[in-house]
């Protein structure tokens, strides 16, 4: 039986995949509030439970950022700007991270 070693390079490369997975996430929910604010999605069952697991995993992460900073007043409408710092910080902090894990 061989026993497969796993190095501190392994562990950086699992941490940067996720990071990527959940800025695809915050993504595809940028895009998501984009296409219900010009055209409301039809109810579906495999829809609606889809928008709610991307929902549910980016919110606490972004709502850090939106105690920090409110949403940007344009006319009769607000911009969000949570996600675009939350990514800005993500990639940040993981490659930093990541980097002191791989050595």
């Amino acid at each position: 039986m061989t026993l497969l070693a796993i190095d501190r390079g392994d562990v950086a490369d699992y941490l940067t995949t996720l990071i990527y997975v959940y800025a695809i996430l915050i993504i595809v929910r940028i895009v998501l509030s984009w296409v219900q604010q010009v055209r409301p999605l039809p109810y579906n069952r495999v829809l609606s439970a889809a928008v709610g697991f991307v929902n549910d995993v980016t919110d606490p992460y972004l709502n850090v950022f939106r105690r920090f900073l409110p949403p940007l007043r344009i006319g009769p409408g607000a911009l969000d700007l949570s996600p675009t710092i939350g990514l800005l910080v993500l990639f940040v902090l993981g490659g930093i991270v990541a980097g002191l894990i791989r050595g």
